[in-house]
């Protein structure tokens, strides 16, 4: 939806303010503006109009003193109009005003009541409150400068060369002067012995249905990422059953090297399906190798599976904005909730494959939402994500985990999603897609591409350079030639120990090959073996 930026503390001119803003111009190309509160504190926003186009602008005053910025989404914001706050006068009709008035209204405890994707701050006077939602969709940093002042971004960029040390705002916290960090979301399925519940089939397909109907809440048109996995069709068939109950078409978006890539072959085939208004997006390798620079600089990070899958990504971002969409529902999040990723099937306990799924979960900002964010809003594009909904979260998260375990159902990963939507009355989605074999971003938009880039880098990269990495990069070492790669052209843009450290590089467990692609995994292999088998009796 937007950047924003506060700075914290007197002596920021209003010139310098704006120049460290319009780092994040893209984004929010719409509009622009910033307030210097008369204790000297500055509060900028960078906007993307989604809701309420016209008087929507931020920072928004509350009923007295207090001002907000807010980038993400309030999907219950209404509700809190009509009822807890039905006593306030609003300014404006966007879902962004909510959070000043129950600052207003409750202080800091006001956090759980929100029902969305946000990261914001609050000033009144010299009080402030900064806050992230419990899965942090939405990005946010926090840094200290040599004055003291205190920051906090959508981006590192910033940040970064302003402040001594920063680092990643913990999702589900809020902070405050007076109280530091604190934790507001303590869902139960933390503790992974309290995955207890009945596997409800019904009750899973309900409530993914109510998360994406939440998330069509827009004044713009919408659209869906449509990979043609698993978790991507799902929320495209659902959208696009309650669009047309108000006689609206579904626009899908795909990517591919070619026609005949994995993914691409199957978005056709559940576009057709659907009666969507298809695009289907091409990019060449050299063209994914020419914007790796230019990437990095938008993802900041160098993590290897965030690389990779971001590439197409923001191909597919930059073309969906330019057919004038602002805001597309995506499937992150599935995986981590129902241990959809391969390695999964190796879990050697329940116990172990429970506590897998909640470190995923509370670990997705740092990699799948990381990309699904700056990937898209490099170009100005909002990316909503159903699969991690609050409610449908913690419904998810609390079945017994031997209900999700693969080997529970001969191999099937995700199989009770799977079930949930297999309903050949109104079928959602084509058997084939329903069931196909996970496939991750990266290697679905054709294998070559993953192979091609580790093949470039290695090119790049010396094995006197990849020797010394250690040297160099002293924290979070690289120990392949393309992630020295990567890191290398991170490192140029942010040198500083502080943005290292907030990168986590995701390896999978339990399987003896590192590489973070699903093709490395012995069931990804195994498949294919058994696919070409099928192709030579046929």
């Amino acid at each position: 939806m937007c950047g924003i930026l506060a700075i914290i503390g007197k002596g920021k001119n209003e010139k310098t303010a704006k120049t460290l803003s319009k780092r994040m111009s893209h984004r929010g190309p719409d509009e622009s503006d910033m307030l210097i509160t008369e204790n000297g504190h500055i509060l900028s926003h960078e906007r993307l109009s989604i809701i309420d186009l016209h008087s929507g602008r931020q920072p928004i005053k509350g009923s007295k003193n207090a001002y907000v910025v807010h980038n993400g989404e309030i999907y219950n914001h209404q509700e809190l109009r009509d009822t807890v706050l039905n006593h306030h006068t609003f300014r404006t009709k966007s879902d962004s005003e909510v959070i000043v008035h129950l600052y207003e209204e409750f202080g800091y405890d006001f956090c759980d009541k929100l029902d969305g994707d946000f990261a914001f701050v609050v000033i009144n006077g010299d009080d402030y409150i900064a806050g992230r939602d419990p899965m942090g969709v939405k990005p946010m940093y926090y840094g200290l400068d040599e004055r003291g002042r205190i920051y906090f971004a959508s981006e590192m960029k910033p940040i970064a060369d302003q402040c001594q040390t920063f680092s990643t705002f913990p999702p589900g916290h809020f902070y405050t002067q007076k109280t530091g960090f604190v934790k507001y979301y303590t869902p139960v399925y933390e503790d992974h012995t309290k995955a207890l519940q009945e596997l409800d089939l019904d009750l899973i397909r309900e409530t993914l249905t109510e998360a994406t109907r939440k998330r069509l809440m827009s004044d713009v048109p919408i659209g869906v990422l449509l990979s043609g996995g698993l978790d991507s069709s799902l929320t495209s068939s659902i959208a696009s059953r309650l669009l047309s109950e108000s006689g609206k078409k579904l626009h899908s978006f795909s990517i591919g090297l070619d026609e005949n890539a994995p993914d691409a072959a199957a978005a056709r085939k559940v576009a057709e399906f659907l009666g969507t208004e298809h695009h289907e997006i091409h990019f060449s390798i050299e063209q994914g190798i020419e914007i790796l620079d230019k990437l990095i600089w938008h993802l900041e990070t160098y993590d290897v599976t965030s690389v990779r899958a971001s590439t197409p990504m923001y191909f597919l971002s930059k073309a969906i904005a330019e057919k004038g969409i602002k805001v597309v529902l995506s499937g992150e999040g599935a995986d981590e909730i129902f241990g959809g990723y391969l390695y999964f099937r190796n879990a050697p306990s329940t116990e172990e494959f429970q506590k897998e799924t909640i470190e995923r979960v509370q670990k997705l900002f740092t990699a799948d939402l990381l990309r699904a964010d700056k990937s898209t809003m490099a170009h100005g594009l909002e990316a909503r994500v159903p699969f991690l909904d609050k409610a449908f979260l913690e419904m998810s998260m609390q079945i017994k985990p031997e209900e999700k375990q693969p080997k529970t159902y001969e191999g099937i990963e995700k199989y009770i999603l799977r079930k949930a939507f297999d309903t050949p009355e109104q079928p959602y989605l084509p058997k084939e897609v329903l069931w196909r074999q996970k496939e991750q971003f990266s290697d679905g938009v054709g294998y070559n591409w993953i192979d091609q880039l580790i093949e470039y880098c290695t090119m790049q990269v010396t094995d006197a350079q990849l020797e010394a990495a250690g040297e160099i990069f002293q924290y979070n070492t690289p120990t392949t030639k393309e992630a020295y790669y990567y890191r290398a052209i991170f490192h140029k843009y942010y040198p500083q120990l502080s943005a290292a450290q907030t990168v986590r590089k995701w390896i999978p467990k339990w399987q003896e090959n590192q590489d973070p692609s699903g093709r490395a995994n012995a069931a990804h292999l195994q498949a294919d073996v058994e696919i070409a088998k099928a192709n030579i009796t046929a």
